[in-house]
């Protein structure tokens, strides 16, 4: 019976959990370059003295399902989606080295490339810095270039390339803020092979069907681990009317 209480008990604990992770996926299922999160479960014995027959769930894994979103055409030259596999650099508001698949970018009052969220998009050497009145484009390889709009040569002009990294996806961890960063803390090599479309921004990989599915299914397995404990309750007094008849 103690282990039947522990392992509901905690279950249903978890289940909350779990339930949270789907309500933030089906929260970011619009969110542009989003990952949803995964939770994973496992049953531990409890260890001390007198406590062998208990056992209780824990949560073995966190982390995000990494396979690529569907790519969308904007027409916005500020807009790159990464091609496959890969990730796009920017500067964390702790200064970090952070990595998104959110290649919705603008460019800030002093001239920085930034994401739409304010976060600088970093270059081989630090931040891009884009020069006043300029045109940008984007190349597939991160190439930032500009076309002044006062140059009658209409001369193109490389100010930056954008860093694209691709490490292993087991030594990524996602943060507080959603960004990916490398579980060692440093930052990773730059991969010539990451590529960009230029244009277009990836959209979520949450699927909303399934995310529904999933949270039905964890509000009915909640309830389930709540009758265990109402099952085992209902089991011990059972079992202490007997002791009092004998």
């Amino acid at each position: 019976m103690d282990r039947l209480i522990y392992i509901a008990m905690t279950g249903a604990q978890h289940a909350l959990t779990r339930q949270d992770t789907v309500a933030q996926n089906l929260a970011n299922a619009n969110t542009t370059g989003y990952k949803a999160a995964v939770d994973g479960f496992r049953a531990l014995p409890v260890f001390g003295q007198g406590a062998p027959t208990r056992a209780f769930v824990v949560d073995a894994t966190e982390g995000a399902d990494l396979k690529p979103g569907a790519i969308v055409n904007t027409g916005r030259n500020l807009d790159v989606a990464v091609n496959g596999e890969g990730w796009i650099a920017v500067q964390a508001l702790d200064g970090s080295e952070a990595y998104t698949r959110d290649g919705s970018f603008k460019v800030s009052p002093n001239g920085i490339l930034q994401t739409r969220d304010g976060l600088n998009v970093m270059g081989d050497g630090g931040p891009i810095a884009i020069p006043p009145n300029a045109k940008i484009s984007i190349g597939q390889d991160g190439t930032v270039s500009a076309v002044l709009f006062n140059d009658q040569t209409n001369a193109v002009n490389v100010v930056g390339r954008i860093k694209l990294v691709n490490p292993p996806a087991a030594t990524l961890v996602r943060g507080d803020d959603g960004l990916f960063r490398l579980a060692n803390g440093q930052p990773a090599a730059a991969d010539a092979n990451v590529k960009l479309v230029s244009g277009a921004l990836e959209s979520s990989n949450v699927n909303m069907a399934d995310a529904l599915v999933n949270m039905i299914s964890v509000s009915r397995q909640y309830d389930l681990e709540m009758k265990m404990l109402q099952t085992a309750d209902s089991n011990a007094q059972a079992a202490s009317q007997l002791l009092v008849v004998n």
